[in-house]
C-alpha cells in the first residue's frame, strides 16, 4: 500500500496540524460529558456532479451567493459545516475543531441515539453518488481517520458510518460511489503497519 500522509491532532484545541484552517461560525459546543464515538463520511459537490471551485467553503463559511446557480436556491439561509473537507485534489480543509459539535449530521440517529452531531466527526468527501472519489481521497481519509482513532479511540471501526446509515430517509452520501470496502480494507492495512 502506497504510504498515507500524516497528521496530529492537538487534543485541546481539537485542530488537525498541516491542514488548512477556514474557520466556520456553524458550531457550538457538545453536551456535557458526551464521548466522541463516531466518524460520519458525507459526499459534497456543490452544484451537485461539479468539482473545483469555492463553493463548498463558502456554505460551511455562510458566504455562498444562493443566487450565483439554480441549484444554490434551496441552501438560502442554510447553516451547515462538517470539521473536515478532503477536495478531490488531496486537500484537507478544517471548518471545525473535532472537539466542537459541527453541525454536519442534521436530523440522525445512530445506534439507538438521536443527534448524531452531539457525538460525532464528519468528514466532507468532495463528491457525488455516481462518481468515483479519487485514490488520493482515500488516502487522506485513511490518514484523518487513523489521526481520529488514536484521539478519539472509542470510535472504533465498527462506528464508521455514512450519512446514509443514520439518516438513511433524507441522505445519500456519500453514495454507491464510495468503496466501503477499499476504504476499510486500506484503514487494516495501515494500522498493521503502524
Amino acid at each position: 500500500m502506497m504510504r498515507t500522509a500524516t497528521y496530529l491532532i492537538d487534543p485541546h484545541s481539537g485542530l488537525v496540524e498541516g491542514v488548512r484552517q477556514v474557520p466556520s461560525p456553524n458550531f457550538n459546543e457538545r453536551p456535557a460529558g458526551t464521548t466522541i464515538d463516531t466518524l460520519v463520511i458525507h459526499g459534497i459537490s456543490l452544484p451537485p456532479g461539479q468539482f473545483g471551485g469555492q463553493a463548498v467553503e463558502q456554505l460551511f463559511t455562510n458566504c455562498l451567493d444562493c443566487r450565483a446557480h439554480p441549484a444554490f436556491a434551496e441552501l438560502e439561509g442554510v447553516k451547515v459545516s462538517a470539521h473536515l473537507f478532503v477536495r478531490r485534489d488531496g486537500e484537507v480543509v478544517q471548518f471545525v475543531p473535532l472537539t466542537r459539535r459541527a453541525w454536519h449530521a442534521g436530523q440522525s440517529q445512530f445506534d439507538g441515539r438521536e443527534n448524531c452531531n452531539d457525538f460525532s466527526i464528519g468528514i466532507e468527501l468532495e463528491g457525488c453518488d455516481t462518481v468515483g472519489y479519487e485514490p488520493v481521497q482515500y488516502q487522506r481519509l485513511v490518514a484523518l481517520t487513523r489521526a481520529i482513532q488514536q484521539c478519539f479511540p472509542a470510535i472504533t471501526p465498527e462506528r464508521i458510518v455514512g450519512h446514509c446509515h443514520i439518516a438513511p430517509d433524507r441522505k445519500t452520501d456519500p453514495g454507491p460511489a464510495f468503496a466501503w470496502e477499499y476504504y476499510r480494507r486500506l484503514l487494516a492495512e495501515e494500522a498493521t503497519e503502524r
